[in-house]
This record gives C-alpha cells, sequence and structure tokens, in this order.
C-alpha cells in the first residue's frame, strides 16, 4: 500500500498544492514585478523538484513525485477554491492551505513523512522569498528578503510548528509527527 492511499482525492489534492501554496504566500506578501514574479515562480518549481528529487527521500515525498511525473489531472476533477479578492486574501488563503496540507500529513502519515514534507514547505517558501530583489529600480538596491516576506515566512512557520526565524538565520523544524 503507497502512502497516497492513506488520503481521499481532495486530501492529497491539498498535499500537492500545499508547496505551491507556501511559495504564493510569500509571493502574495510582496508582489515584484514580471521578472521578479518569473523568477519566485521558477524558485517555487525549483525547490519543490529538488526536495522530492533529493537522496534519501521519505516514501511521502516519493509519492509526490511520482504524481508530478505522471499525467495532469483533469481541471474538472479538481475541488472549487474560492477565488483571492485582494493580495491580502491570497496570502491568507495560502497560509491556511499549507496548513492545512500539513495537517493532513501529520494526521495520516509517519512523523518522517510530516517532517520532511514541513520541511520542503518552509524550503519553497525561503527560497522563493530569495528568488527576487524587492524595491530598488531595475536590480539595483533593494533587499533580498523584505520584511513583509519574512513575516509570511514566520507566520508559515508558526503554523508549521516551528519556532520564528531570527533576519538570516533559518530555524530548525521540530521532527515530531505531531499535529502542527
Amino acid at each position: 500500500m503507497s502512502v497516497k492511499e492513506n488520503f481521499t482525492a481532495d486530501e492529497w489534492f491539498k498535499i500537492m498544492t500545499g508547496p505551491g501554496r507556501a511559495g504564493a504566500a510569500v509571493v502574495a506578501a510582496s508582489p515584484s514585478g514580471l521578472t521578479g514574479l518569473v523568477a519566485e515562480a521558477q524558485a517555487i518549481g525549483q525547490a519543490v523538484r529538488e526536495a522530492v528529487s533529493a537522496a534519501g527521500r521519505t516514501p511521502l515525498l516519493e509519492a509526490i513525485a511520482a504524481d508530478l511525473l505522471g499525467k495532469a489531472p483533469d481541471p474538472q476533477a479538481m475541488p472549487h477554491q474560492e477565488r483571492a479578492r485582494s493580495m491580502d486574501d491570497a496570502r491568507e488563503q495560502s497560509v491556511e492551505g499549507v496548513r492545512q496540507a500539513a495537517w493532513l500529513v501529520s494526521s495520516k502519515a509517519s512523523p518522517e513523512d510530516a517532517a520532511a514534507y514541513r520541511r520542503m514547505l518552509l524550503d519553497v517558501a525561503e527560497k522563493t522569498a530569495q528568488a527576487a530583489k524587492e524595491g530598488g529600480f531595475l536590480g539595483i538596491g533593494g533587499e533580498q528578503v523584505n520584511d513583509r516576506e519574512r513575516a509570511v515566512i514566520d507566520e508559515l512557520r508558526r503554523a508549521l510548528g516551528a519556532p520564528d526565524s531570527t533576519p538570516g538565520e533559518a530555524a530548525p523544524l521540530p521532527d515530531s509527527g505531531e499535529r502542527p
């Protein structure tokens, strides 16, 4: 029996979209210009690919990798999601989606799978924040990760049961399989 069979189709959809929602929360917290958005979208995809292709990945990450390599889901079969009316709504919906996905994994998968999934979610958020400079003009000036991005990453850490970070320092994730 694969780890994926522990979840309903709806739950698996939430798990599969969790990493994208982690990145989307950062993007919504501090939208960049077009080139910044492209860089941030690429960072989301790259961080997910790195996590699911890393040596020693867990069964959950292997199942996610298999689905990412498989056939794309039918858009008609995907659950309806409420559209965000503002960037704040988008950030809140994304953080809540991450919280739900992590809770599902911690309640139905092994503690190792839950810890690896939480690490992947935070890694996606951090790499998204670092993908493009915020502020400045034409790449001059600005900062790599601004206060709004740091705040949403800390919000995600709390949602996942990890301590807040200090600027420039990654906080470790708890390895227990307890509910975040």
